[in-house]
């Protein structure tokens, strides 16, 4: 349920009061007719006479004063929303036999891997993690040009290799890196680096589960394991109209299970097709986000878990605002409120802001922090 915060304090979210017309430009006039809410949702007429200066309503005497009243104040709106979600490490990959052969070797799910080790072992020859952001799709040799080229030849100098230039050209100072690299990893020392040797990760992976065992067969295309990354990410789906919340680079915050909060950034944002619940039922499309925790700390012993993120739209600064039920809707368009001074009562036109947390951003000639305003009961 979407909720909204002032200076950091929850209340149900209310929805803007309902225009009777347009606003007119000119001053109210005499005759203006206000719609005040009342308690029970219904709305009470009220015709007056008189036209004071600087736009504000008649004055009306103190026994028809407003049931209630409340006091404009300064603070911060923040428009937020909730959402729900899972502390994890992220995405889940899976790692797919591309040789055929026998599964010699495999980690220990929950194990991390990096650059140049062994993410598994076919015929007791390593299948090795790469940092790369293409996948490996074709043998690289001498000839071969693209990103991939390119991922192959960082690695390897990464790895300290040298006597090439890291570019997009497999030369033959690649051949001779990689036919040094093969030597020490116990290869054939080919210079071609053959599909399904090597797999690409942005980074260092974590091993999320193994999906056969050591001994069994592996054929191309079979999977092998799943990883991930290894930072704690949080996963978040909201629905598409909240797309607005979910901005890449927004801050947010979250709750943690056990109460303490932790700051946070949105990394990713991608659009996702949930399959419908039950027989026939239509697949919804919603927004994923991907949230990393500003504090490794925060997330210490927490490896799954249910927390709470809480997005921020938009926040509007030391501005006056008012509770959205002392609004008055006016005749003559837009919104006003009704300030009580001295036993009497005048209605003042406003210009509304942002609405959130059951208050609304108000402005305009005469209005200052401090006012009485009418309110129903």
């Amino acid at each position: 349920m979407g909720m909204a915060t002032i200076d950091g304090k929850a209340e149900p979210e209310a929805t803007p009061p309902r225009q009777r017309r347009r606003r007119g430009r000119g001053k109210l006039v005499a005759g203006l007719l206000v719609a005040v809410a009342v308690a029970g949702g219904g709305f009470v007429a009220v015709n007056s006479a008189g036209l004071l200066e600087g736009g504000a309503g008649p004055t009306r005497s103190a026994a028809a004063l407003p049931p209630a009243t409340t006091t404009v104040t300064r603070q911060t709106l923040n428009d937020t929303r909730d959402a729900d979600g899972e502390l994890g490490y992220g995405p889940v990959t899976s790692a797919m036999a591309r040789q055929p052969g026998t599964l010699t070797w495999l980690p220990e799910s929950g194990a991390t891997i990096t650059r140049g080790k062994s993410l598994y072992r076919v015929d007791n020859k390593p299948v090795m993690l790469l940092y790369g952001d293409v996948p490996a799709y074709r043998d690289l040799k001498i000839g071969v040009e693209g990103k991939d080229v390119e991922n192959l030849e960082r690695n390897l100098s990464k790895l300290g290799y040298d006597g090439f230039t890291v570019d997009d050209e497999y030369t033959y100072d690649t051949y001779e890196a990689v036919q040094e690299w093969q030597e020490d990893r116990g290869l054939d020392e080919t210079g071609v680096v053959e599909l399904g040797r090597v797999v690409f990760a942005p980074g260092k992976v974590r091993v999320e589960s193994l999906e056969t065992e050591e001994g069994q067969p592996a054929q191309p295309g079979q999977k092998v394991l799943t990883y991930t990354g290894t930072a704690k990410v949080i996963t978040v789906q909201l629905e598409a109209e909240d797309q607005r919340m979910a901005k890449k680079g927004a801050k947010v915050e979250v709750t943690l299970p056990d109460g303490k909060t932790a700051k946070g950034k949105v990394t990713e944002v991608a659009t996702v097709i949930v399959p419908g619940e039950g027989q026939n039922a239509e697949p919804e499309t919603r927004v994923e986000a991907l949230v990393s925790i500003g504090s490794a700390k925060a997330a210490k012993g927490l490896d799954k878990a249910s927390v709470d993120v809480t997005f921020t739209a938009s926040q509007r600064k030391n501005v006056l605002t008012v509770p959205v039920a002392a609004l008055v809707a006016l005749q003559e368009g837009g919104f006003g409120l009704e300030v009580v001074e001295g036993g009497s009562s005048r209605y003042v036109a406003v210009r509304t802001g942002l609405f959130a947390g059951g208050r609304v951003e108000v402005s305009g000639d005469g209005l200052s922090e401090g006012m009485t305003v009418g309110m129903p009961k």
